[in-house]
């Protein structure tokens, strides 16, 4: 693993290595570390899901000034339903250890950028903002850092907002319009052309490189996209 982010990793594993050289700390940087392969090939790609995710949802949740409980515990929670229950525990041990650490957010996501695909980027930005809500509100600080963040990985504001809105209460028709990017005048063809658009953006599949796991988070997304078309073609009488 090369770059900032490889560089971060290293550091915070080091750490580990050194402050408990027998328990679960140990065990979990030596797993982490070669990441269940084998010890001839321990190397991850730069432009790893999993680790962009741990490196990003640091950055998230210091930007309000206060590291909450409640978010940590999302972090934890959401990195088990993705990624299991044992490599969930590995990365909480590196995550605890960056979290304090200084990162800086333009090169993080040149790496980030230059290695992942749009979809797979897009799903880092819905899972930041969980992150973000997770004590109950989402702080001006975050979401200024989560849209610096967006901007580096080149998503569109129009995306960005997209998934903003989704953490808008329900039954909010006005979110439903900016899911979906269109204005509240849009036609019916203009709101069927959309939906089609948004659908194939969100689509689940385009994230199998990454695991059924994942993939299973990320209909969350395309679920919502498919509520906010509903609200919107009940409101305009669109069958």
């Amino acid at each position: 693993m090369g770059g900032p982010i490889g560089g971060l990793i290293g550091f915070a594993l080091a750490e580990l290595l050194t402050t408990d050289q027998s328990g679960p700390k140990r065990r979990a940087a030596d797993a982490f570390r070669t990441g269940g392969r084998s010890a001839k090939d321990q190397h991850v790609q730069p432009g790893d899901f999993h680790v962009s995710l741990l490196v990003l949802s640091a950055i998230v949740i210091k930007a309000d000034g206060v590291v909450d409980q409640r978010e940590l515990d999302y972090v934890r929670q959401r990195f088990v339903q993705m990624f299991g229950k044992q490599k969930a525990n590995e990365s909480f041990e590196i995550f605890k250890t960056i979290v304090n650490k200084d990162i800086k957010v333009t090169p993080i996501c040149e790496q980030i950028r230059r290695n992942m695909a749009h979809s797979s980027r897009l799903q880092l930005i819905y899972f930041l903002f969980g992150v973000a809500g997770a004590d109950g509100t989402t702080d001006f600080s975050e979401v200024d850092v989560i849209r610096r963040i967006a901007r580096n990985l080149y998503i569109s504001d129009a995306d960005f907002e997209s998934i903003k809105a989704i953490f808008q209460p329900a039954n909010n028709l006005a979110a439903a319009y900016v899911i979906l990017e269109i204005s509240e005048d849009a036609s019916e063809a203009e709101i069927k052309k959309a939906y089609r658009k948004m659908a194939v953006k969100y689509h689940p599949d385009k994230l199998q490189h990454l695991g059924e796991d994942v993939q299973k988070a990320a209909q969350e997304k395309f679920i919502k996209v498919q509520e906010a078309y509903d609200a919107i073609c009940k409101a305009k009488g669109i069958s």
